[in-house]
């Protein structure tokens, strides 16, 4: 079938079982295609083939609402919704967004990229339906992984405690990102092997009714043997006792069984949980293959060998190199212990698992869980790090700031993948953390220039003993300097001047020092003198060097990769201010105040003017300033 050619999903409902199932080879052999070329989430896609068409088949969307958890299985829901001739830009510069995304298509009803919101959302959509009176099915599609999020068991008790009219789909594939873990997982798994619980239930019911109603004694005898049975015949029927109507589990790549399933459902009343069985990656052998969560998203590969393309001999990856530099430090010291919230192999963690595999915790999809197990570990003289993303400590900000900073303990916090990320787009990019970390009483931030002041920082993080401390890095590689084979303890608050110079003083950190190298240079040859400080340490400023510069009647730039509300930049203002120097020159350059779309790093940083060209403009500005007051 040509697939570029479909603007809605109304054709699907002329179609038969064989003819879907053309079709849904016809879309796997899209994604493989197009996807070797763009990247993206390949293995969830892959899985929900046939899932997405039995819904658009079944329901009639937009007026049935689709809410997509995380968002990143919504592929083929874009190409039955019109959006196939757009993928050759899928997660590229101003392309087709790798989620779901609101301004695209009136079908995408709810906006993505974290995980365990979809029942939320749908709850306030069914909500509203209510109230209007209006007739319409909302149905959540979310996976095993996303489900073991708080936010989600929250949504689930008020779901059932309410019972309204909702179909949950339940997209079991025994993966989030990285295999599932925990408690719950176990119940899915117990689910998986018993059979189809629904048909077998309303025999039991059916049987039950023939028993002669003569006294309550005799009903309520009658409701416990239905109960026993029930837990005879499927252990820990965990959702039926939060108030839905459990059905399945069933093959979510059989089209009979989907279309059966669904049909059941659309007519029962309450809550419903329909629990579908995928396979991760199906159709691609490669990806079917995984295990471990690698073909998970990617960038491009070759279709043949399923290999990746990749730069050959690239520097080290930071998330690596954090990674190692813990595990080489824990082999000295066994207080050392590794949390992370369902991102083993994002974070590098693989290698530190292997060899510590009782020291290290993938907690599920559960941030907020991960970070104060980490506050606890620490009050027992631990020393945890949390490795965590940017976007995701988002989601455990109250426990920063209660949990650990609060009680002042040990934990390190790893912020991988700070600044922008690029590809992922607005729901990924790492740029709050400093702004809403760095007023929190007791914590120390700091981000290095490159990987070898990056295996020191992450030496004087589990060195510091006087509270928590949390180091950025960027998403991929460093910058291919040598690395020292003795680590040292860098002085907390300490800044160090990487260029001399009188006219300006640009400071900043990370990935933004070689463009304040760069326009240092530019400018330097136009006869201005700029000095350029790595102000590795956000939080606490260097007050010496600080005081220092400020008193020498500098102009000051900041550099973030960051958003400027709050940030580094608002810091020295404030300092500044706070110590007298009123007249000072100082100018800030970072993230503005919005979110920020997907593309490469670069197109996004040239389109909101975070560039050495700009720096150069506002420091020689702030250079021509000075020289007129002298």
């Amino acid at each position: 079938m040509d697939l570029l050619s479909i603007k809605d999903p109304s054709f699907l409902k002329g179609l038969s079982n064989k003819e879907l199932e053309d079709l849904s080879q016809d879309i796997r052999n899209f994604l493989i295609e197009k996807l070797s070329v763009t990247g993206g989430h390949i293995g969830p896609n892959l899985g929900v083939v046939e899932l997405t068409i039995a819904l658009h088949k079944c329901f009639e969307s937009p007026k049935d609402k689709f809410l997509w958890d995380v968002g990143h299985q919504s592929y083929v829901h874009k190409i039955l919704t019109g959006r196939a001739c757009e993928f050759d830009t899928l997660r590229q510069y101003k392309g087709l967004c790798g989620f779901p995304k609101r301004i695209e298509s009136e079908h995408d009803v709810w906006e993505t990229g974290h995980s365990s919101t979809s029942l939320s959302a749908a709850m306030g959509m069914v909500i509203a339906r209510d109230l209007k009176k209006e007739d319409s099915h909302i149905v959540p599609i979310i996976g095993d992984g996303a489900l073991t999020g708080g936010m989600a068991l929250e949504a689930l008790n008020h779901i059932g405690h309410e019972q309204k009219n909702m179909i949950v789909i339940l997209n079991d594939n025994e993966m989030s990102i990285a295999p599932n873990v925990g408690a719950l997982h176990n119940v899915l798994g117990k689910l998986r092997t018993a059979g189809k619980y629904q048909w077998v239930k309303d025999e039991l019911e059916l049987l039950l009714k023939k028993i002669p109603a003569v006294g309550g004694k005799l009903a309520s005898t009658a409701e416990r043997v239905k109960d026993s049975l029930k837990y005879l015949l499927v252990s820990g029927m965990f959702f039926e006792e939060m108030g839905f109507t459990y059905l399945g589990p069933i093959d979510g790549h059989n089209f009979e069984e989907l279309f059966e399933t669904l049909s059941y459902a659309k007519k029962t009343e309450g809550p419903v949980l329909l629990h579908v069985i995928t396979k991760k990656g199906k159709g691609y052998s490669p990806a079917e293959k995984d295990t471990v969560g690698t073909w998970h998203g990617t960038g491009p590969y070759k279709i043949d060998t399923g290999d990746f393309v990749k730069p050959i001999n690239p520097p080290p990856a930071w998330s690596k190199l954090v990674s190692e530099t813990v595990r080489k430090l824990a082999r000295k010291d066994s207080r050392i212990v590794a949390i992370t919230p369902a991102m083993p192999v994002g974070s590098k963690l693989e290698g530190f698992a292997s060899e510590f595999p009782d020291r290290m915790f993938d907690v599920g999809i559960a941030e907020q869980h991960a970070t104060t197990v980490a506050a606890g570990l620490a009050t027992q003289n631990m020393k945890p790090f949390l490795a965590i993303y940017s976007t995701f400590l988002q989601r455990a900000y109250d426990q920063v700031v209660h949990d650990i900073c609060r009680q002042n303990l040990n934990v390190f916090i790893g912020i991988d993948r700070a600044g922008l990320v690029g590809a992922d787009g607005e729901t990924h990019q790492g740029v709050f953390d400093i702004a809403f970390m760095r007023h929190v009483p007791n914590l120390v931030m700091m981000m290095p220039k490159d990987e070898n002041e990056g295996q020191h920082m992450v030496n004087t993080a589990l060195a510091y003993d006087d509270g928590p401390i949390a180091m950025r890095f960027p998403r991929g590689n460093g910058i291919g300097v040598p690395m020292d084979e003795t680590l040292i303890k860098i002085p907390i608050g300490t800044w160090e001047v990487l260029k001399e110079g009188d006219d300006a003083a640009i400071l900043t950190f990370g990935t933004t020092i070689p463009m304040a190298m760069d326009a240092a240079a530019q400018l330097e040859r136009q006869g201005y003198s700029i000095k350029v400080v790595n102000a590795r340490f956000i939080k606490p400023l260097d007050k010496k060097m600080l005081t220092e510069i400020l008193g020498l009647n500098m102009p000051i730039l900041t550099i973030e990769e960051a958003i400027l509300q709050g940030g580094f930049g608002s810091a020295v203002l404030e300092f500044a201010h706070e110590n007298g120097f009123h007249q000072a020159a100082i100018e800030r350059m970072g993230i503005p105040d919005e979110y920020i779309e997907h593309g490469s790093v670069k197109e996004l940083l040239e389109e909101i003017g975070l560039t050495s060209e700009m720096a150069v403009q506002k420091l020689a500005k702030l250079a021509r300033k000075k020289q007129k007051r002298a």
